[in-house]
């Protein structure tokens, strides 16, 4: 599975000549490239844009997942990539609407990696698969010379059973949707910012990296079976943040998104932070954040059952889908003007995950 965050029809040409981090930021040139390369020589009936492979297994349905972890810093305050990894998959396998039961890790370890150090990431590996219910249960092992690898590299693959009567998918959002977050965003791509001393900026932030499956569970089982479909999109806001994936959505979809920036919750450290250096929250990453699409009508009700999580009790509804404006995001903003989030694209924070 080949995860893009922009659909392919925002028809944006990929350098012909060179890869550019910016390819790997989660915006419109991540999209092209998963369209113009990797669509192009894979697809096939199982093939998807949604942050898993929905996969006939018997009698069940399996949701099949694989994603690399490159962050720079290995280590962050919050957490650090082996936690990293491990929350990536089992929250991608979540938003399928799937149970996280087994992960395979491969390790791409520099040499000179202080062993101390990768006890400490398997240590933490434990611990969050430990948490999410899931498994460790195959992986791979290798050392690349000095220089050939940051530190350390780790690429999880996780298989999840998919819950009866769940069904949640990119293209799936309607119009008349609530859009809901989990919680404050952008603490993420904020804690590694900061954690890379670039700014010289002193903030207490600390990344949002969680797993998120027991959030997702509490969801479905708050609803009964013939409505657990009604719960229309869930998406993690990993790399581009919740702005991409709204984009992301609204292009699935072929709707509008009309936000209204009061009820975005963002933590104060991270508003000062992204005051000083003119960034926008929308588009810094989160790790233990989804972004639910479902009808108004039993949006209360989940934000309720949310509120009542552990990594989720600041959840909040924070906009609509419109049959309007199909494709774009819309901001109603706190000084009551109203303009248009500019689509995601360029490189913002290099290995955020």
């Amino acid at each position: 599975m080949l995860k893009s965050n922009i659909n392919k029809s925002m028809n944006v040409k990929i350098d012909d000549k060179r890869i550019t981090l910016a390819h790997g930021a989660g915006g419109r040139q991540t999209a092209a490239l998963i369209h113009d390369v990797f669509a192009a020589h894979f697809r096939n009936p199982e093939f998807t844009a949604d942050d898993a492979a929905i996969l006939p297994l018997g009698g069940t349905k399996a949701a099949f997942t694989t994603d690399g972890f490159i962050v720079s810093p290995w280590q962050f305050p919050g957490g650090n990539i082996g936690k990293l990894a491990i929350c990536g998959t089992v929250n991608d396998l979540a938003c399928m609407g799937a149970r996280p039961r087994y992960l395979a890790c491969a390790f791409q370890i520099e040499e000179g990696f202080r062993l101390a150090d990768l006890e400490t990431i398997a240590s933490y590996m434990e611990k969050t698969a430990a948490e999410a219910g899931v498994r460790i249960v195959a992986g791979d092992t290798k050392v690349a010379g000095r220089g050939q690898v940051d530190h350390i590299f780790i690429t999880t693959t996780g298989i999840g059973e998919v819950l009866p009567g769940a069904h949640p998918a990119g293209a799936r959002a309607q119009a008349g949707d609530a859009v809901i977050v989990t919680g404050d965003i952008g603490r993420h791509g904020c804690t590694i910012l900061l954690a890379r001393n670039d700014f010289d900026i002193d903030a207490d932030v600390t990344s949002d990296c969680a797993p998120l499956w027991h959030t997702v569970e509490s969801l479905f089982n708050s609803l009964d079976a013939d409505d657990k479909g009604d719960i229309h999109v869930i998406r993690d806001a990993t790399r581009g943040g919740v702005g991409t994936v709204l984009y992301e959505i609204a292009e699935e979809s072929h709707v509008g998104i009309r936000l209204h920036e009061a009820d975005i919750p963002v933590a104060p450290a991270v508003k000062g932070v992204c005051g000083m250096l003119g960034l926008n929250p929308l588009y810094l990453a989160c790790e233990g954040r989804l972004v639910i699409f479902a009808p108004q009508s039993i949006a209360p009700q989940l934000v309720e059952v949310l509120r009542q999580g552990k990594y989720s009790q600041e959840a909040a509804i924070i906009g609509t889908v419109t049959a309007e404006n199909a494709g774009k995001v819309i901001v109603d903003t706190e000084i009551g003007t109203q303009t248009m989030l500019p689509a995601p694209g360029g490189e913002l924070l290099p290995r955020i995950c």
